[in-house]
């Protein structure tokens, strides 16, 4: 999980294609911008020079690229799927060992399906 992103999200007027990209967009410049200006990361250099080879190998970039180019989307037609993949976004950090209950990885929603507040407003899906 610390190379990749898992996200349910819906739309009823956008594209969903138009949402992830300018979501890619937001995020990848927001990082970059906050790899250049953190004096302390001993890995600045490196990751920045890490980002620019990537951009380099895609004509569609200007200088870097975060993200990869491809998504793979999967559709929740229904309640079943829906609640199949929630469980699996928010039991996937305890799988990887980072946390021993989902609810205690910051970076999930699974907090707020217990009765927290994570870091990032969503819509429980019930």
């Amino acid at each position: 999980m610390t190379s990749h992103v898992h996200m349910i999200i819906g739309t009823r007027k956008e594209k969903m294609q138009d949402i992830v990209r300018d979501l890619k967009k937001y995020t990848s410049k927001a990082i970059i911008n906050a790899i250049k200006e953190n004096p302390t990361e001993s890995r600045k250099e490196w990751m920045l020079w890490m980002i620019e080879r990537a951009g380099k190998k895609n004509g569609n970039n200007k200088k870097y690229q975060f993200w990869q180019q491809h998504n793979m989307p999967i559709e929740l037609s229904d309640n079943k799927i829906i609640d199949q993949k929630l469980n699996y976004l928010h039991e996937n950090p305890v799988a990887e060992g980072f946390v021993n209950e989902a609810h205690e990885y910051k970076y999930s929603s699974a907090i707020d399906y217990a009765d927290g507040k994570g870091l990032v407003k969503i819509e429980l899906l019930e």
